[in-house]
């Protein structure tokens, strides 16, 4: 019995060293997008700088009678309206609807209804699905890897804490200078400073994609056809358009319908409206309860008859598993969150992202120590090696470059859209390139120094070709002194990891 604890200990810590290493570079470019993600909104406000800022909120029933009164005009014979309303974090209304088997969007002002122009990009939306769906896969395939990589990640999780039998001592250790341990103790640190979050994001990640991975329960179910919608209907406020009946018939009033919404919820807790077959007299308006001040993403909703603004239906609760899911989901996502929590998340987050890159280098930094007496270090061990360069320090040149062509590129290109991603792919692999062809230790110096020049210039680049509609000085934003924080942290590493020993 004496053996027991170590030889559980020494079966964890392989356990713990090879499911980190074997997805270690898809779970740090995760965590770093991931935490990129909590700024979503903020980081596609910056990629439009076309777009005025809002220096007074209109009234949620108001400005969506305008955007009802532009989508007349845009998609008259639309089976679908959706409209997402401003707010805080967003200055102005996403529009969207469906003709046909076609789908179009726009951006309205909520001052005026107006559509707005502003430069084709993804945003911030791309760091959002990358750290899920990544790209280029088919969604299907790369979110059961994802999913993959996230289990093998809870079970790192849980052998790390089991290996280190002193991890929570040793978060007061930090001993510099002293190669391999020094590692291992900033290792430990960064486990331990977040390690109930890293715990939560990892698990509830899992949950949030949880009808993909788990499917059968609904799947075998003698009636699964029914069951299928209905656990739809629980999820997500998307519901099946119904049918129209083929007689004209006028839109009530939608925002008095808002207005309604807002009896129930609240003055700012309308985010979405979806009219079904809008100019039908079946038409129906869903007002959708937004998720801000509520932990929960289980949808709230109320359903107005479209002809006759009468009130149909109230969803304003769900069943306790939906429930259970909902806050879970919500924990991931954080939509609930003032701009304290919100900064919380993206810094435990970052604590995340270094506990994997720390990690991977100490699996390269104990196998340097094996190999000195060597002539020659082994594959392995130096493909790990660089990729570890080229992921660990690449990842932020490549996300630098994206927001780089967000400026450079030309407005009228065509796909301009996806050119932003190709060039964020196209930097990461030439980053690659540059990390077989340089000496490792220089590498990381010359990427992390690289990255922090980009970011630097990027907000000045901004204020001298980018649209503003104030003076230079006063164009910069909050995201901008971002950046230039960020620069500032990944030039002190550069710095700190100074020129090679011997």
């Amino acid at each position: 019995m004496s053996t027991a604890a170590p030889r559980l200990r020494q079966a964890m810590a392989g356990l713990h060293t090879w499911t980190g290493l074997l997805f270690g570079w898809l779970l740090y470019a995760m965590f770093l997008t991931g935490a990129a993600s909590y700024f979503r909104e903020e980081i596609s406000q910056w990629m439009r700088p076309e777009l005025p800022a809002l220096t007074q909120f209109p009234a949620a029933a108001d400005s969506t009678a305008r955007a009802v009164a532009t989508l007349q005009e845009l998609a008259p014979g639309a089976s679908r309206w959706v409209v997402d309303l401003a707010g805080a974090r967003t200055n102005v209304m996403a529009a969207s609807w469906r003709i046909g088997e076609m789908d179009g969007n726009a951006m309205l002002d909520p001052l005026t209804g107006r559509a707005l122009a502003a430069r084709a990009t993804d945003g911030g939306e791309f760091f959002y699905y990358f750290h899920f769906s990544l790209h280029y896969l088919p969604r299907v395939a790369a979110r059961w890897l994802v999913g993959l990589a996230t289990m093998f990640m809870l079970v790192a999780l849980v052998s790390g804490v089991i290996t280190h039998k002193k991890i929570f001592a040793n978060f007061f250790t930090f001993r510099r200078g002293k190669g391999q341990r020094s590692w291992l103790d900033a290792h430990n640190a960064l486990s331990v400073t977040a390690l109930p979050f890293h715990l939560m994001i990892t698990y509830t990640g899992l949950v949030t994609l949880m009808t993909l991975y788990m499917p059968w329960g609904a799947d075998s179910a003698p009636s699964a056809a029914q069951i299928r919608p209905a656990l739809r209907a629980e999820m997500t406020a998307l519901l099946p358009a119904g049918v129209p009946s083929g007689v004209a018939g006028p839109l009530a009033d939608v925002g008095a319908m808002v207005r309604e919404a807002q009896r129930y919820w609240g003055p700012d807790n309308v985010a979405r409206v979806i009219v079904d077959h809008p100019g039908d007299a079946a038409s129906r308006v869903r007002v959708v309860r937004g998720d801000a001040g509520r932990v929960s993403v289980s949808p709230r909703y109320l359903v107005f008859d479209g002809a006759s603004g009468t009130l149909r239906q109230v969803r304003d609760q769900s069943g306790p598993a939906a429930e259970t899911r909902g806050v879970l989901y919500g924990l991931h996502v954080a939509r609930f969150a003032d701009p304290v929590t919100r900064w919380l998340y993206f810094l435990s987050s970052l604590a995340g992202t270094a506990m994997v890159a720390t990690g991977l280098v100490l699996w390269t930094v104990k196998r340097r120590v094996k190999q000195a007496g060597t002539e020659k270090s082994t594959f392995g061990f130096r493909l790990v090696e660089r990729l570890n360069v080229a992921t660990i320090a690449g990842l932020p040149v490549a996300m630098a470059a994206f927001l780089w062509g967000n400026r450079l590129l030309p407005l009228t290109l065509a796909d301009r859209r996806e050119w932003e991603i190709h060039l964020f792919f196209i930097a990461w692999a030439l980053v690659l390139l540059f990390a077989i062809a340089r000496p490792v230790h220089r590498a990381w110096i010359e990427l992390f120094a690289t990255t922090a020049a980009l970011l630097a210039v990027l907000p000045w680049v901004g204020v001298v070709i980018g649209p503003r509609e104030r003076g230079a000085l006063a164009g910069f934003t909050g995201f901008d002194i971002a950046l230039w924080s960020l620069s500032l942290v990944l030039a002190g590493i550069a710095m700190r990891i100074g020129p090679p020993k011997g």
